[in-house]
């Protein structure tokens, strides 16, 4: 049997759902963040970078959500949750990547820099704020705005990621939609991405994989 090894509040959701689409037989193993929101250290038991998702299968390690997307499509997948067309299976290879390669980086930094001010000394808090009010304004904000706007324009295509029906590249993008749009102050037209939210949101495998896995808190959670 497949094992997840689940982190809560993490991107790990999108393989338990991911197993349910498929129709996969699966064991959870969950680990509670520290109080800093860190992974336990018993995460790098398994993996040594100890981060989550993890999935075992046949004593395979396989990291990464999209490695393990790529690893469950090309084993257990026999063509579903890819596109047919060609045009259709390049978008999907494409928001496979996106979703970390380019989605996550400036959500990650405005954690981050959204972060610094509570860290620093109490003395220089005044400074630390101005400082991450700055490159939160000025470099990281209207980078998210780009990406918001792009993800509005492709769902407006046809309603997915990767075309006119659901796909894997539908559950990679949903942690960054729904991450960021906790986190983003929302500029512009939204109508196709809140479409696309309420479709992901009622299929039974996103819903049973919140059941067994937990609902999100993305208040505490991390990128």
């Amino acid at each position: 049997m497949i094992i997840v090894h689940y982190l809560e509040n993490s991107r790990a959701h999108r393989a338990l759902w991911l197993l349910e689409e498929l129709g996969l037989d699966y064991e959870i193993r969950t680990y509670k963040r520290g109080p800093d929101l860190r992974a336990p250290a018993a995460l790098k038991e398994v993996h040594p970078l100890g981060k989550s998702p993890i999935i075992e299968d046949d004593g395979v390690i396989v990291a990464e959500s999209g490695a393990i997307t790529s690893y469950l499509l090309d084993k257990f997948g026999d063509g579903r949750l890819v596109p047919d067309s060609d045009e259709g299976k390049l978008r999907h290879t494409y928001w496979l990547h996106y979703a970390e390669g380019s989605a996550m980086p400036p959500l990650l930094m405005k954690l981050i820099f959204d972060a610094i001010p509570k860290l620093v000394p109490f003395f220089i808090r005044p400074f630390a704020t101005v400082i991450s009010k700055g490159v939160t304004a000025k470099l990281i904000g209207p980078q998210l705005d780009s990406h918001l706007a792009f993800w509005e324009m492709e769902l407006s295509r046809d309603g997915y990621f990767a075309g006119s029906k659901f796909s894997a590249a539908d559950i990679m993008m949903s942690f960054p939609v729904e991450a960021g749009l906790s986190r983003m102050t929302v500029k512009g037209e939204t109508g196709s991405i809140a479409t696309w939210l309420e479709a992901i949101r009622s299929r039974e495998g996103y819903k049973r994989a919140l059941e067994r896995g937990g609902a999100y808190a993305f208040s505490r959670s991390t990128v």
